[in-house]
Formats: C-alpha cells, sequence, structure tokens
C-alpha cells in the first residue's frame, strides 16, 4: 500500500487570499486600530500615530529576522525589558582561588623561568604550562633544565628538516 507524505508542512495554509489566518488577522487589527485613533485623536496627532500603528501590524504580517517572524522578536524584547538582569562580577573568588593555589604550590628557587625571546608569545604560553605543571608537581628534572621552548620541539623533525640534514 502507498500512502503520500506531506512535503510542506512547515509552510500556513492561505487562507484569505494571499494571506494565511495570522496575517489577515494583524492587519485587520492594525487597521482597526489606526481607524479608532483617526477618530479620536485630533488630524494632526492621529496621522502619524495611526500609521506608526498600521506599520507596526504590516512588520508584524511580513516582516522576518533572521528567518523568524517578527513576532518572536518583539516577545523577546518584551520580555527582556519586564525580567530582571543579573549581572555578575565576583573579583572575591579569583583572589580566593589565587590564594588557594599559592597555599598547595610550595615555592621553589629550583625552577627554572625561561628568558623571553623571538616570539613572546610563543614563550609566555610555554613559561604557563611549565609554571602550571612545577604547581601541580608533575615536571620531570629534565624538563625544569629546558633552556628554551625549542628545545623541547628538537626532537620533532619536519620534512624540511630532514632534506637539510
Amino acid at each position: 500500500m502507498q500512502f503520500q507524505v506531506p512535503q510542506f508542512i512547515e509552510v500556513e495554509d492561505k487562507v484569505f487570499g494571499p494571506l494565511t489566518f495570522k496575517q489577515f488577522i494583524y492587519i485587520g487589527g492594525g487597521l482597526g486600530g489606526a481607524y479608532v485613533i483617526w477618530r479620536i485623536l485630533p488630524l494632526f496627532l492621529a496621522a502619524p500615530v495611526a500609521l506608526g500603528v498600521f506599520g507596526f501590524a504590516m512588520a508584524l504580517a511580513f516582516l522576518q529576522v533572521n528567518g523568524r517572524p517578527f513576532i518572536l522578536g518583539v516577545e523577546s524584547a518584551f520580555y527582556y525589558i519586564l525580567r530582571g538582569k543579573l549581572y555578575l562580577w565576583n573579583n572575591a573568588r579569583k583572589t580566593e582561588q589565587a590564594s588557594v593555589l599559592k597555599a598547595v604550590a610550595p615555592q621553589t628557587s629550583a625552577a627554572y623561568v625561561p628568558k623571553l625571546s623571538e616570539s613572546r608569545l610563543r614563550d609566555l604560553s610555554w613559561s604557563l604550562d611549565i609554571n602550571e605543571r612545577i604547581a601541580a608537581g608533575t615536571t620531570s628534572d629534565e624538563e625544569k633544565g629546558l633552556r628554551h621552548p625549542s628545545d623541547a620541539l628538537s626532537t620533532i623533525r619536519t620534512a624540511r628538516s630532514a632534506l637539510v640534514r
């Protein structure tokens, strides 16, 4: 037995001519709101306000922001304005962690700190890695005795260095 599988399930049905039901409601509400404003306020106030209301209704009906309906953006903005915001910056927690690290890692004068040379960023990242490993107590004596980060990579050979030798 063969069954027909629906293919366009994300497309809303056009109920009123080229408009979906939601679009029709937004446009009808915008027209109704503009008419009420036109009847209540004087002409010089009613014209810009009624155009704004109708323009908002048109945006709700047809505008999409990043592929999503405009009403979802309005809803998100509304909740952002109404809900509380929590901004955290806790400097005390960082100083507590630093003091814990100092207490855990005893000061050793035997640790070698490399001098900065040609690539400052590479040297800094290498020294940070070595200092963390010294603090954790996982370094070997040969790593402490290295004079430069490139010494650690001297055993790695590239194709270019293989051709030169």
